[in-house]
């Protein structure tokens, strides 16, 4: 009896359940935010006097902003949460205490409709699904959390207060029985933290959780935030963000950094100096160099004209060896052949190495 009852107790204990899995963080590919911990910015680890919309330091985070004399620098940051060893960083660098009323300000992360098939949007098993992220702020702030429908102009927003200490925010959005995603490689939804706006998007009255429309109620969607331009003091740090399917904000779900890279890559590689190209010259005048790609990418990405050189692996670098123009350029997902023009001076070597004095060669695919 006593060896039974012992045996019992160690299966018990043992026992795989529901709450263990939740709450040990073993289930994979849970997140669907590609480089939630904020590991991965192949751009630049800082960038100060932001005035626009663009991708600048963490890769998929997104600055959108219009309209606005605020201006702010982007960073990445070692000071972050316990478990974490980086955080995004925005810090005001100019103030805007007179908001006009089409001003707006925010950071998104923009995600592939046939990545989210599985929400079941415009279906009536539509799922909730649960954002999760810590952040942390100079003072109390009142921010806005979005999920943003571009496919049907559909929207949902909560509010939340930050704190000056790091603190995990959950917010569960009801699932949206209204308008399918697109099963394709284009942006279908956002996910965006409203932190500056004018009264085009202020004016109206806030409605907590509840999918709406987009085009006609823009004046509802930052209703009763703050500003993060109304002082250079303003700062805030973000990292560990989430989103999953279902009303439960399991652990954060970290990834390895070649994981996170790789899942990156996909929208924006950096092909760095001093690589090495095979290629053939073209007449006196050009050359076709093929150009590997670490991963295919998510569509044609668009490639620079200018502001790179080659030269011919063992000559030195010259004038003659700047590229002009990219005169045309095979470009795929998955391979890219360009056809660089040099004016003269090309025989036909097939080596050719990137200009380690001259910037990276960028190529982008973003949404």
């Amino acid at each position: 009896m006593a060896l039974s009852t012992i045996k019992t107790a160690s299966i018990a204990n043992d026992a795989i359940t529901t709450d263990k899995i939740i709450n040990d963080g073993n289930l994979g590919v849970r997140n669907l935010v590609i480089n939630g911990a904020m590991q991965v910015n192949q751009r630049s680890s800082s960038v100060s006097d932001i005035s626009g919309s663009g991708y600048y330091v963490h890769d998929r985070h997104r600055i959108s902003m219009g309209n606005t004399a605020g201006r702010l620098r982007m960073s990445s940051s070692g000071v972050a949460p316990d478990g974490f060893a980086s955080s995004l960083r925005l810090q005001c660098t100019t103030a805007d205490t007179s908001i006009a009323s089409n001003e707006d300000f925010s950071l998104q992360h923009r995600f592939e409709g046939q990545n989210l098939q599985q929400l079941k949007k415009g279906t009536s098993g539509a799922e909730q699904v649960t954002v999760s992220f810590y952040m942390k702020t100079n003072k109390p702030f009142t921010f806005m959390c979005e999920l943003d429908d571009t496919d049907n102009n559909r929207f949902n927003g909560q509010r939340f207060t930050t704190t000056t200490d790091w603190t995990r925010h959950v917010l569960t959005f009801v699932g949206d029985t209204t308008g399918a995603l697109d099963n394709d490689n284009a942006r279908s939804l956002m996910l965006s933290f409203w932190f500056h706006a004018g009264s085009n998007f202020t004016s109206g009255t806030y409605t907590a959780n509840t999918w709406q429309s987009r085009a006609s109620t823009n004046v509802n969607r930052a209703v009763g935030i703050g500003s993060f331009f109304d002082s250079t003091d303003n700062e805030i740090r973000l990292t560990g963000l989430q989103m999953e399917i279902g009303d439960v904000a399991t652990p954060f779900e970290h990834r390895s950094f070649a994981d996170e890279l790789a899942r990156c890559q996909r929208y924006f590689q950096v092909v760095g100096n001093s690589s090495y190209f095979a290629g053939n010259g073209v007449g006196s005048a050009s050359i076709a160099v093929g150009i590997p790609l670490a991963t295919p990418m998510r569509a044609e990405p668009s490639v620079p004209d200018t502001g790179y050189k080659f030269h011919r692996s063992g000559n030195t670098n010259s004038g003659t060896n700047s590229v002009t123009a990219v005169t045309y350029a095979t470009i795929g997902a998955a391979s890219l052949q360009l056809r660089a023009n040099f004016g003269s001076g090309i025989s036909d070597e097939v080596a050719y190495v990137l200009n380690a004095t001259t910037a990276d060669l960028q190529l982008t695919a973003e949404l």
